[in-house]
């Protein structure tokens, strides 16, 4: 058994789509928030958490619907197709009103932004979870780490892709001086962007087919299948060591994600008061961080159908968590910036790696076929809540007890999963037929 590579990478041009979106949701919306509407950053802040906020409900909610739809196109296309259509439409909007409310500056045009920005984030998070319950329905449950690895890397590259676009469009020399940048150009690309790679996934990705053809595998692999069902109701349903399992593993997701985004959140402010570090060798810090995750996604997938998908996750939790540490000790050293750090930063990116490739295909197989998209649902409930929590926690503690406390609090977090991660003894899948890079053979 080997992954198809091609209709992997075609699959993950829905991820592809949704992470160049949210790269620039990221960047522009709180420049727009606050040099436009002239918001203060509290204020811009509860707007931007509002993705989080919805992420909590929507995710799992659409990742069910999906589930229960019956289409000639699939489960999931119609979810996608739709959402993408509504958001692209509504984000087009975005920059009009802002260029509309510099020239004029009526409450109403803000009213109006604030409106079509929830419509928008609504209308990304009816695709979402379809979107990426995509790769599960389409790959067999052994080769769900090396796929999820390749999904991760078009993600990636999505958001790169953004990143040099805006960085032509929008360098320095182009925007010094101006009152008021028009974002539209900016948004329009990404919009045609979001459009061609959905079109791609519509036209080349048989969702039914596949989907059968996963159904037929699963078929002749009873062993892999983890529900059972009730005597009673006569309904599939997880035995309780797997239910205990799943609880321990989404307790473990929520616990890095609090660990690694409160670095996220928190570094550049960090490194300036702390290691006296200017913004651009902060930031270079981050670029580090995410290129050791990009060139670490491929060789994870490999391994875990090698050594297994929890052992995996518990060595990224070791490179994660040690790196924290590292960070912590470095601070209580008295040391500022060093270059050493770049070499932290690529360990920490590959720890982070490590964890996300496995994560969601062991959440995932726990379920049976039907219910992939509620079981992706509750995977981003989990991470959101934790992302949606632990900036406010880390920036109380930094602000009322001390900086140095933002890498002893994602340590303890880290720590922590890789405790809950002991007490998870399902959803592992290797291997045996083929090992390594062998695995990433084209059909």
């Amino acid at each position: 058994m080997k992954l198809n590579v091609r209709r992997t990478v075609l699959i993950g041009f829905a991820f592809f789509s949704i992470c160049a979106f949210w790269q620039m949701y990221n960047s522009v919306i709180p420049l727009m928030l606050t040099n436009t509407f002239h918001l203060d950053e509290t204020f811009s802040g509860m707007i931007m958490a509002a993705d989080n906020v919805l992420a909590l409900f929507l995710l799992p909610f659409f990742g069910s619907l999906s589930d229960r739809c019956h289409s000639r196109l699939g489960r999931r296309m119609p979810f996608i197709l739709v959402g993408t259509a509504l958001a692209v439409v509504g984000m087009i909007f975005l920059p009009i009103i802002n260029n509309a409310y510099y020239a004029d500056g009526s409450g109403a045009l803000l009213a109006a932004f604030i409106g079509v920005l929830l419509f928008v984030l609504v209308s990304m998070g009816t695709y979402r979870s379809p979107a990426v319950a995509l790769m599960p329905d389409c790959t067999p449950k052994p080769l769900r780490s090396p796929a999820n690895a390749i999904i991760n890397l078009m993600g990636a590259v999505g958001g790169i892709i953004y990143l040099g676009i805006a960085s032509v469009l929008y360098n320095k020399g182009r925007t010094a001086g101006l009152d008021h940048v028009d974002y539209l150009p900016l948004f329009v690309i990404v919009a045609a962007i979001m459009v061609v790679s959905v079109a791609i996934v519509f036209l080349t990705v048989k969702e039914p087919k596949l989907e059968a053809e996963v159904a037929a595998y699963e078929a002749k692999h009873p062993e892999e299948n983890l529900v059972e069902k009730d005597a009673a109701t006569g309904k599939e349903v997880l035995p309780a060591p797997v239910r205990r399992s799943l609880g321990f593993l989404l307790a473990s997701i929520a616990l890095w994600f609090i660990g690694y985004n409160a670095m996220e959140t928190w570094f550049t402010t960090y490194a300036q008061a702390e290691w006296g570090m200017a913004l651009g060798e902060a930031s270079r810090c981050l670029i580090v961080a995410n290129v050791g995750a990009i060139v670490s996604y491929i060789p994870v997938g490999a391994i875990a159908s090698r050594v297994g998908r929890k052992r995996t996750i518990q060595g990224g939790i070791v490179l994660l968590g040690g790196g924290f540490a590292f960070c912590a000790a470095w601070t209580f050293a008295g040391m500022g910036f060093s270059p050493a750090l770049y070499v932290v930063m690529i360990v920490l990116g590959m720890g982070w790696a490590g964890i996300n490739v496995n994560s969601l295909p062991m959440v995932v197989e726990m379920c049976k076929g039907s219910d992939t998209g509620k079981f992706t649902g509750l995977y981003y409930t989990f991470s959101m809540a934790a992302q949606t929590v632990t900036p406010i926690a880390a920036g109380w503690l930094m602000h009322n007890v001390s900086y140095r406390s933002l890498f002893i609090y994602a340590t303890v977090f880290v720590a922590a999963s890789f405790v809950t991660m002991l007490f998870v003894h399902h959803g592992d899948s290797k291997l045996v037929e083929k090992r390594g890079l062998e695995l990433f053979d084209v059909d």
